[in-house]
C-alpha cells in the first residue's frame, strides 16, 4: 500500500500573490486534468467530488483548527477560549448536541423570516446610489447589507453593524496563517471585544425577550437540554463569522460574473424571482468564495489504496470539486445542474448559516434584476487572495437603469 508522502504529485503554492482571477481558474483546471489529488507545502489538496465529500465527511479526520491553535502557540487568552469553544472543534458528541439544539433556527423556513428585512436593507443601499448608476459595489451594497443583516437576526441595534463587520473580519483571520503571525493581537482584540459586546447583548434579551435569534437560542431545549451562556456566545460569533465576510464575497463576485456575461443577467432579468434562486446555485457552484476547505486526519485513512498517515493536513477544493470532470467551464444560470456545490462543505461540517447566506443572496439579485438593465465593470476589480475567503477588495461598477 503507497502512504500519499511516497507519490510523485503535481503542486502548486497556495500563497503565490498571483493565483487569482483567471489565472486561478486556469492552474486548478490543469491540475485537475492531472490528478486527483496534489500537493503543497502544507500537505494535499483533494480536487475532485467524490474525494472531496469523502474527506469532507469521514469521521477519521476533523478540522484543524485546535492543531493550528498548538501550531502557533495559541494556548490561552480570548482567542484560545474561542477556538477550544467553537463548534468547528468540539469533539463529535458535542457537535450533534449542539446542532440538534439550534438546527431548528437555520432551516430554509427559518431564513425566510428574514427577507423582507432583506429586501429593506438593499433598496436603502440602492437609494444611496440609484441618481448615479455607479458605484463601487463592495463598499455600497456588499460591506453593509450582510452585516444589517447579521445585526437583525441577532435582535442588536444596526448601529452596530459596522463593528460586527470588523469583528468578523478580523476574527476570520484565525484561519489565515500569515495574519495568525503578524497579527495575532488585532485578532485577540478583537474576539475580546465580541465577548463583552455579546454578553451584554445576551443579559438584555434574558431580562427582555424578543424575536430575534439570540432570544430563540436561549430559549433552546432539546430532550430537557439547553445551552449555557458560553455555548451561547460561540454559537452566536459563529453565525457572525460565517455570515458577514463570506456573503459579502459572494455577493461581489457574482455582481463581477454578471458584468462580464450580461447574457447570463438577462436570463436573471426575465424572471427575477425564479431565476435569482438558481443564479445563486450557480454563482456558489462557478466562484466558491472558501475554494479550500482543510482537515487533519486524526485515525490513518485508506482511500484509493493510498495511506493518509495521522496529522497529515488534506484540503477538498471546493472550485474543482464543483466541476464535472470533461464539462466545459462555463457560468450558465440556466443549466441544469443535479450535484449541490461543495461550497457550503459537507457532512457534520456543512456550514450552519447557508439557508441565511441563499436567502440573502436571492433578495439582493432578485431586487437588482428589477431595476438594473445591465451590468458593467468601471474599473479593473482588486480581487482578493484565494486563501481564507476569496473575495473582492473593489469593485467600480456602473448600470443601466430599467
Amino acid at each position: 500500500m503507497t502512504t500519499v508522502a511516497d507519490l510523485e504529485l503535481p503542486q502548486i503554492d497556495l500563497f503565490d500573490p498571483d493565483l487569482r482571477g483567471e489565472r486561478f481558474h486556469r492552474t486548478m483546471r490543469e491540475l485537475a486534468e492531472q490528478s486527483w489529488i496534489v500537493q503543497t507545502p502544507l500537505g494535499f489538496i483533494v480536487l475532485d467530488r467524490e474525494g472531496g465529500s469523502f474527506f469532507l465527511r469521514t469521521k477519521q479526520a476533523s478540522f484543524p483548527g485546535l492543531k493550528i491553535a498548538d501550531l502557533f502557540g495559541i494556548d490561552d487568552g480570548p482567542l484560545h477560549e474561542e477556538i477550544v469553544r467553537n463548534i468547528l472543534h468540539v469533539p463529535p458528541d458535542k457537535h450533534r448536541r449542539l446542532r440538534n439544539l439550534v438546527n431548528p433556527f437555520f432551516t430554509p423556513r427559518a431564513a425566510d423570516r428574514w427577507r423582507p428585512a432583506m429586501r429593506g436593507f438593499v433598496e436603502q443601499l440602492h437609494a444611496a446610489v440609484e441618481a448615479e448608476r455607479r458605484c463601487e459595489f463592495v463598499e455600497a451594497f456588499a460591506k453593509p447589507y450582510p452585516s444589517l443583516t447579521i445585526a437583525t437576526v441577532m435582535g442588536a441595534a444596526l448601529s452596530d453593524a459596522p463593528r460586527l463587520h470588523e469583528w468578523s473580519n478580523w476574527i476570520q483571520r484565525q484561519f489565515d496563517g500569515p495574519s495568525l503571525m503578524t497579527e495575532r493581537a488585532r485578532i485577540e482584540q478583537a474576539v475580546a471585544e465580541f465577548y463583552d459586546w455579546a454578553g451584554e447583548l445576551l443579559a438584555r434579551r434574558r431580562e427582555d425577550p424578543s424575536d430575534d435569534l439570540i432570544s430563540s437560542l436561549i430559549a433552546a431545549r432539546f430532550e430537557g437540554d439547553k445551552l449555557d451562556d458560553a455555548e451561547l456566545v460561540n454559537l452566536v460569533l459563529n453565525v457572525l463569522v460565517g455570515g458577514v465576510d463570506t456573503t459579502q464575497s459572494q455577493l461581489a463576485q457574482a455582481i463581477r460574473l454578471f458584468a462580464e456575461h450580461p447574457h447570463q443577467w438577462e436570463l436573471v432579468r426575465s424572471d427575477p424571482v425564479a431565476m435569482a434562486a438558481r443564479a445563486v446555485e450557480e454563482i456558489l457552484r462557478y466562484e466558491p468564495i472558501t475554494p479550500f476547505t482543510a482537515r487533519i486526519v486524526e485515525e490513518e485513512i485508506t482511500y484509493r489504496d493510498i495511506v493518509f498517515p495521522i496529522d497529515t493536513v488534506v484540503m477538498v477544493c471546493a472550485f474543482t470539486g464543483n466541476r464535472e470532470a470533461g464539462e466545459p467551464d462555463v457560468f450558465d444560470v440556466a443549466a441544469e445542474r443535479d450535484a449541490k456545490p461543495l461550497t457550503f462543505g459537507a457532512g457534520i461540517h456543512y456550514c450552519l448559516g447557508a439557508n441565511l447566506a441563499r436567502a440573502e443572496l436571492q433578495e439582493a439579485l432578485g431586487f437588482l434584476a428589477r431595476r438594473w438593465e445591465r451590468i458593467d465593470l468601471d474599473g479593473e476589480p482588486v480581487i482578493g487572495s484565494i486563501n481564507g475567503i476569496y473575495g473582492i477588495d473593489e469593485l467600480p461598477i456602473r448600470w443601466t437603469a430599467v
